[in-house]
C-alpha cells in the first residue's frame, strides 16, 4: 500500500515550484493526507482532471457522510454548505452568468487602469521601497470588485481577512440594494430571473455576493504580485514581455499556469459512483481532488512544464478549472492580471525587488501559498 503525501505540497522558494510536482504525474491517482488528517485520492493528469471535471458522477456536495474534510475547522468561506434550491449550483450560475459577463467585464477594463495609474502615482510619490501587496495590488483588486458590486467607497477599507466573511455587512448591503437601487452587480442580481428558474433566494443572494466580493479580490492580488515576483526572477522573459507588449494576454495564462497562489484542497470532490480512470479503478464514495497545479506541470500537455514561457503556445492552463464549475471570476481576473502588471511595468521601467527572493515568505494556509510581503523598489 502506498503511503499517503501529506498535501498540499510545501512551495520551496519564491519562484520554485513544489518538489512533488516534478515526480507525482507518473501515478495518475495518488493517495493524500489532508491538513484534517483524512485521506483522499490526489489526480495528477491534465487529461484526467478535465474529464473528472466533467463527469456527472462527481459531485462537489461535500456534506455527504464519509467525505474527507478539508481541515478540522471550516474558517473560509467556501468550506460552508452553499444554499440552493431544486436545481442546485447549475441553476444558480445560470442566474449570475446573465449578469457577471465577460462583455461588462471588458467594459471596466479603462476604469481598471484609471484605478491602477492612481495607486501607481501614490507609490511614485512616496518611493521605494513598497510592498506590492500593501501599495498596489490588494488595492487595486479591491476597489474594482467593491465598485462593480456598489460597496460603497467608505467601506472598502474593512475586506482582507477571508477567514472572516462579512456575512452581517453583506446582507445589511443587499438590503439596502433593495431599497435604493444601483447601477451595481448586487442591484442586477436582486433582479435577475430566469424564466424556468425564477429568482436567486435570499439565501443563495447572500452567499454567492459575499463569495463573489471574497474571491474577487484576494485570489486575483496575490496572482498579481506572484506573477510580478515570476517575471523579476525571469529576466528574459520580462525583457520579451517589455519588447512586444501584445504578449501580455499569453504571458498572464502562462503566469497563471505556474503561479498558482494557492493549492487545489478546495477543489475536493465526492464520487458518487464507480469511475474507470484509463485503467485506474475510484470507487464510488471516494474523495478525491483534482490538483490543478499537477494538471498545470503536467508534461503530456506542457513541454518543459517548470520553464516560464511567456509565448507558450498549446492547451489553456487549469488555474480557473474547467467545465461547469468554470470559475465565475476569470473574465475579470484576466482583465485585471493583463492591466495591472502592463501599467506597473510600463511606469516603473527599472521595477525589481528589494530583497532577495528566496527570503520572501509564502502564508502558512491550507488553501492560499501567496507571499505575506513583495517588496520591489525602481
Amino acid at each position: 500500500m502506498t503511503t499517503p503525501l501529506d498535501y498540499p505540497f510545501p512551495w520551496p522558494s519564491a519562484t520554485g515550484q513544489p518538489a512533488e510536482l516534478a515526480t507525482v504525474h507518473q501515478c495518475p491517482v495518488v493517495p493524500v493526507t489532508l491538513p484534517s488528517g483524512d485521506e483522499a485520492l490526489l489526480l495528477t493528469r491534465y487529461e484526467d482532471i478535465r474529464a473528472v471535471l466533467a463527469d456527472p458522477r462527481v459531485s462537489k456536495d461535500r456534506n455527504r457522510p464519509g467525505m474527507a474534510r478539508m481541515t478540522a475547522k471550516k474558517d473560509k468561506v467556501f468550506q460552508k454548505k452553499v444554499p440552493a434550491r431544486p436545481g442546485g449550483h447549475a441553476r444558480v450560475r445560470k442566474l449570475i452568468n446573465k449578469e457577471f459577463t465577460a462583455a461588462r467585464v471588458e467594459k471596466l477594463r479603462p476604469r481598471i487602469a484609471e484605478i491602477a495609474d492612481g495607486l501607481l502615482d501614490a507609490m511614485a510619490a512616496k518611493g521605494g521601497p513598497a510592498d506590492l501587496n500593501e501599495a498596489y495590488s490588494f488595492p487595486l483588486t479591491v476597489q474594482v470588485i467593491c465598485e462593480l458590486l456598489g460597496v460603497p467607497a467608505e467601506d472598502r477599507e474593512q475586506f482582507g481577512d477571508t477567514s472572516a466573511p462579512p456575512w452581517d455587512y453583506m446582507r445589511e448591503l443587499i438590503a439596502a440594494k433593495r431599497e435604493q437601487p444601483g447601477d451595481d452587480l448586487i442591484t442586477d442580481l436582486i433582479a435577475v430571473r430566469d424564466e424556468d428558474d425564477g429568482r436567486l433566494t435570499d439565501d443563495e443572494l447572500h452567499w454567492w455576493c459575499t463569495l463573489l466580493l471574497l474571491a474577487g479580490y484576494e485570489t486575483t492580488a496575490s496572482q498579481l504580485s506572484g506573477g510580478t515576483v515570476l517575471l523579476l526572477t525571469h529576466t528574459e522573459q520580462l525583457a520579451a514581455l517589455r519588447a512586444d507588449w501584445t504578449l501580455m494576454p499569453r504571458a498572464v495564462e502562462e503566469l497563471l499556469r505556474l503561479q498558482v497562489v494557492g493549492s487545489s484542497l478546495s477543489m475536493l470532490r465526492y464520487v458518487t459512483e464507480d469511475i474507470d480512470l484509463n485503467g485506474t479503478h475510484i470507487a464510488r464514495g471516494s474523495s478525491i481532488i483534482p490538483a490543478l497545479e499537477a494538471g498545470n506541470t503536467d508534461g503530456e500537455a506542457f513541454a518543459c512544464p517548470a520553464e516560464l514561457d511567456i509565448a507558450r503556445p498549446g492547451p489553456r492552463q487549469l488555474t480557473f478549472s474547467t467545465g461547469r464549475h468554470f470559475c465565475l471570476g476569470a473574465p475579470l481576473a484576466r482583465v485585471e492580471l493583463q492591466v495591472g502588471i502592463e501599467r506597473l511595468l510600463r511606469r516603473f521601467p527599472d521595477l525589481r525587488l528589494a530583497a532577495c527572493p528566496q527570503h520572501l515568505r509564502r502564508k502558512d494556509d491550507a488553501f492560499f501559498q501567496s507571499f505575506e510581503e513583495v517588496p520591489v523598489t525602481w
